[in-house]
């Protein structure tokens, strides 16, 4: 209360006691304690180098350091990605979790310190006498319950917010890796799509043509109705996979569409290869991007495993969050020890209104509180057990992260080993069934074989090419899949601009 109203308060001080006991309090809070276990960043439990693949690169960059913009070296790929960039939900959705994740932190960090608070009072009760009145108002600042940190919960808390900040910012530079390489994955396999049904509707013109030539024959009586039917089971069979790669060709169109954020650019961008449905409306012939034609991506090393821990930022995350677990066990063996709270007001105090800022009517008081846990039936030893134990699963999840991103360099360094071979196989072996296709036509001309042959030669072509493609396509989605598993993909583009 204030002195007008107890003159002479125990609690009551002159100016220089005041001024002492704020240095004290000053004094003791510089030397709280921290409850919080040393850390020690677990081992890593993955193997010290990649099983031997082939890991030979001509780059001297690892892939952490190198930018989008230089990695893909497409012109059209480079436009997607800066449009999924701007406009992707998902990525929006982790910019605004480190917005919540700061105001957070900051929210918890403010609990260090007192928060003061204007507070105006009246009230009015019935006195001893009758037909009396008292009445007390008063108007002045207060702290109310404001915790000395001692034994630093308060402080354990603040780390704990601040790791969960931290990881958040680990969280958006993860999704926006993950974005790029999806946009890079479909925009590929669309292309991919695109040359699938160019191979497919040139194998359709062609059977279209056998099927008017075994049905002419068959009319005549050179061949049976056995060739017949199969040259229509053929044409069939191709129509069939040419439906089927249109319709793939609209999913990828709209997966791409989702991850860019909003409609594609018109066809007049020339930023994806015109559909083969509208190119006779358009007058189109032919793709305007291949496989073939794409440019190559720049070449990356792998590097080590131990190169992971700082170039991954999931598994920057892991640790943050590991990191945020740890701090919340100081918070919790903070709550075994006593807590002092502090109340202070300051102000005027009168029983009449317009004396309130009169001189003399002016006091402050100050009151201490000291909470001692004597018994809270095991509420606490839970809470600390708790925290121990959320701390072991986030060790857990910190050493996951990292056996998962050992395991996605491994997988992508043996799939670059592998695909180059049998790349060259394919593309061999299309090389070889067009020239075998090309005999067996001659020798059916000229009467020296059936036109099972020819048949037979025509269909294992067309698997082949469509082989051929999805190997090539494989092959580009491993690169981005490799610089996505090393970490690369987040460099902002301020960051290239600021490079000299």
């Amino acid at each position: 209360m204030f002195k007008t109203l107890v003159p002479r308060a125990p609690w009551r001080l002159h100016r220089r006691g005041v001024v002492a006991l704020a240095s004290l309090v000053t004094a003791v809070l510089s030397c709280g304690c921290s409850l919080i276990p040393a850390y020690e960043r677990p081992v890593a439990p993955v193997a010290a180098s990649y099983p031997a693949f082939n890991a030979v690169s001509t780059s001297d960059a690892a892939a952490a350091t190198v930018p989008w913009q230089q990695f893909f070296t497409d012109l059209r790929l480079q436009q997607l990605i800066a449009l999924a960039l701007e406009h992707n939900r998902d990525l929006r959705v982790a910019v605004l979790n480190i917005e919540q994740a700061r105001s957070q932190y900051q929210a918890t960090r403010a609990s260090q310190l007192p928060a003061v608070n204007g507070v105006i009072t009246g009230s009015r009760t019935p006195g001893l006498s009758q037909n009396s009145i008292n009445s007390v108002y008063s108007a002045g600042l207060q702290v109310s319950a404001y915790e000395l940190d001692f034994f630093g919960r308060v402080a354990s808390l603040k780390e704990q917010a601040l790791g969960q900040y931290l990881a958040t910012e680990e969280g958006r530079k993860t999704a926006q890796i993950s974005l790029i390489a999806q946009v890079a994955t479909t925009y590929l396999a669309v292309l991919a799509d695109e040359e699938l049904l160019d191979i497919t509707r040139r194998t359709l013109d062609s059977r279209e043509e056998s099927l008017k030539l075994a049905k002419l024959r068959f009319d005549n009586g050179v061949t049976s109705e056995l060739d017949y039917r199969l040259v229509e089971s053929l044409l069939e069979a191709a129509r069939f996979a040419y439906a089927q790669q249109q319709r793939q060709r609209l999913l990828d169109d709209n997966a791409l569409t989702l991850l860019v954020g909003q409609p594609l650019p018109p066809t007049g961008a020339n930023l994806l290869p015109v559909p083969t449905a509208l190119r006779p409306a358009l007058g189109v012939e032919a793709s305007a991007v291949s496989l073939v034609q794409v440019q190559p991506m720049a070449d990356v090393p792998a590097g080590l495993p131990s190169d992971l821990l700082a170039s991954r930022p999931d598994i920057r995350q892991a640790e943050q969050l590991l990191l945020a677990a740890n701090a919340n066990i100081g918070a919790a063996r903070a709550a075994f020890f006593p807590k002092i709270a502090l109340t202070v007001q300051a102000g005027s105090a009168s029983s009449h209104l317009s004396d309130l800022f009169k001189t003399g009517s002016w006091g402050w008081t100050l009151a201490p509180q000291l909470l001692v846990p004597i018994f809270d039936a095991g509420r606490n030893r839970a809470s600390l057990a708790a925290a121990k134990a959320q701390r072991d699963i986030a060790v857990a999840q910190y050493e996951k992260s990292i056996q998962t991103a050992f395991r996605e360099v491994a997988d992508a360094l043996a799939s670059r080993a592998t695909l180059g071979n049998q790349l060259r196989a394919s593309q061999a072996q299309v090389n070889a069934e067009t020239v075998r296709l090309r005999l067996a036509r001659l020798r059916y001309d000229s009467g020296a074989a059936s036109y099972l042959d020819a048949l037979d030669a025509q269909r294992s072509l067309f698997s082949l090419q469509q082989a051929l493609v999805q190997t090539r396509l494989l092959q580009l989605q491993n690169q981005v899949t490799l610089y996505k598993a090393l970490g690369g993909g987040w460099t902002d583009a301020s960051w290239l601009a600021a490079t000299p």
